[in-house]
């Protein structure tokens, strides 16, 4: 009997979404090869109806692999955050740091585009399923089906890049008990390149700039969510309005789509030879914008680490320890934000008030928070 192929590769990357594309080009401006797989068509991310706010770090670190969709990307220049019914609001202005922009709000089908564009054709398996991973201890064996056919792989690192976790053990969550509807509208008058994040107590609403439009993250309990997404556009329009106040009208809303909320966070990054990035690694709540970012930097940083010191496990350690702060750090900050300001409690409004109010009136406690937010642990110390 004829014994299997195995197919060698150094590196296998599971998961050819953004942040899985962005590590496989980083490796490859470094010479190093990689294969991407993915369960789907490349084509089926551009039915994601989904926005990104990219940080102005994150542009830098696409610019570097050729991959930032300059067209595609709406900046925003200003981000005005307050509090539904109280006092206290801090402004953040991109002119403080001598920026084009805080950061971006690009479709993730256009981010996508953007990466698919430089890959290579055989970089990627398209619609191949993984049916078995097997560690051994300098390699990883991955058995997948791809066009009908089963086949084999040995890997020095198998990286899972796929999305959010589910119910993996090794996987702590944090249900939030909110919902995010999504949708675009049209403001009156416009934008002006402002985002806005409007803190009320069924949770935090987003106002992001994408083209002429807003880009809505609309946070609410569960049974709110089911009743405004089965409101008519009018009926919507008028629910946003009351959340959001009176300093903005808006109009057309497009389709509605949502998603519960929860933090995900994975306990070991690394495991012999496989390590987790991204959404595989920790999802966060979106406030504030913190999740995707945090993906492409662990991305770029598991590139540099590679291309530096090689595949060993060392340099899987370094990796992991590397990181703690910053994935730490973000999910600390966003659990903080949401856990603070979503809800009436009156006494806790008073504080959020003269906390937003300190931000304001203070440049360097509101400069600490925006570098985190554009940087992320980049800009320590």
């Amino acid at each position: 009997m004829t014994e299997p192929v195995v197919e060698q590769v150094d590196i296998l990357i599971v998961g050819a979404g953004p942040v899985g594309m962005t590590l496989h080009l980083a490796l490859s401006a470094g010479g190093q090869k990689s294969l991407l797989v993915d369960r789907r068509p490349l084509a089926a991310q551009q039915g994601d109806p989904r926005a990104l706010a990219l940080s102005h770090g994150a542009r830098q670190l696409l610019e570097q692999i050729a991959s930032w969709p300059t067209r595609a990307a709406t900046p925003i220049e200003t981000i005005h955050i307050s509090q539904q019914d109280g006092f206290g609001r801090t402004l953040i202005d991109r002119t403080d740091y001598a920026l084009p922009a805080l950061g971006y709000v690009v479709r993730y089908r256009d981010l996508a585009a953007a990466l698919a564009a430089n890959l290579a054709a055989d970089a990627v398996l398209t619609e191949a399923e993984i049916l078995d991973i097997t560690p051994a201890d300098d390699h990883v064996t991955v058995a997948l089906r791809h066009a009908g056919q089963l086949r084999t792989f040995r890997t020095k690192l198998l990286v899972h890049a796929e999305g959010t976790p589910g119910d993996d053990p090794a996987v702590a969550v944090s249900d939030y008990a909110q919902h995010a509807v999504i949708c675009e509208v049209t403001p009156t008058p416009g934008h002006d390149k402002r985002a806005w994040e409007r803190f009320t107590p069924d949770g935090p609403l987003a106002l992001l700039p994408l083209g002429d439009e807003y880009s809505i993250v609309f946070t609410l309990p569960p049974a709110k969510a089911d009743a405004v997404m089965a409101l008519d556009d009018a009926a919507f329009t008028a629910a946003l309005q009351k959340q959001f106040g009176q300093r903005l009208s808006f109009a057309n809303p497009g389709p509605r789509s949502r998603f519960p909320l929860a933090l995900r966070l994975r306990d070991t990054l690394v495991k012999g030879g496989e390590v987790w990035i991204g959404n595989s690694a920790q999802t966060l709540h979106p406030v504030s914008g913190q999740g995707f970012n945090l993906g492409i930097r662990d991305a770029w940083q598991l590139a540099e680490i590679l291309l530096a010191q090689g595949l060993g496990r060392d340099s899987l350690s370094r990796y992991a320890s590397s990181r703690r702060l910053d994935r730490r750090g973000s999910a600390w900050f966003t659990d903080q934000i949401v856990c603070t300001f979503s809800n009436d409690f009156a006494p806790l409004k008073l504080v959020r008030g003269l906390g937003l109010l300190a931000l304001d009136v203070c440049p360097p406690a509101r400069h600490f928070v925006a570098k985190r937010m554009i940087w992320g642990a980049r800009a320590w110390p």
